[in-house]
């Protein structure tokens, strides 16, 4: 289960990283062999930023979430998820193993509940310099342009100890 007929994992994502990456001219650091889009973040995604869900940089595969199972009804509700959310989580527990990505706080906690490992747009611009995907100067760049022009809202103080942990790293 959780992995796709190559035997890689399956990589699920809500609309954040999708949005964010593209703000940031990073789309190519998402380079899974295929992405399953739930329907309510296929449609969030053309709402705000249509443009990304062409990209030939990605493999996107949009798939329908009927219904929810009750104890990820439950655990939405008490993490206070949005239906893209909700539906990515869903689509992660009919594939045990598998990755989400998702920028959103809430349903990084609620993706840690039920075992489930969670990705955010930091954390795959530093995958992509490591994949050599970005050149490192490529990943700063894109690190430190997230405030103005990205819609991700990140701590400053987090951002800046990121940015300096990857100087270190890459300098």
């Amino acid at each position: 289960m959780g992995r796709t007929e190559d035997g890689g994992r399956v990589v699920v994502s809500d609309a954040g990283p999708l949005i964010h990456l593209h703000e940031l001219d990073a789309l190519q650091v998402l380079d899974f062999p295929e992405i399953l889009i739930p329907s309510a973040v296929w449609h969030e995604v053309t709402r705000h930023r249509p443009e990304t869900l062409q990209s030939p940089a990605l493999s996107l595969r949009p798939r329908r979430v009927d219904a929810l199972p009750p104890t990820l009804m439950a655990t939405a509700s008490l993490f206070g998820l949005h239906r893209g959310e909700q539906e990515a989580l869903a689509l992660c527990a009919e594939a045990p193993g598998s990755i989400l990505l998702t920028d959103d706080a809430a349903a990084r906690m609620a993706a840690g509940s039920l075992s489930v490992t969670a990705h955010g747009s930091i954390g795959l611009i530093v995958r992509g310099v490591r994949r050599q995907i970005l050149t490192p100067q490529q990943g700063l760049n894109r690190l430190t342009a997230i405030p103005e022009r990205s819609s991700l809202h990140v701590r400053p103080a987090l951002l800046a100890d990121v940015i300096r942990m990857v100087r270190q790293q890459w300098d």
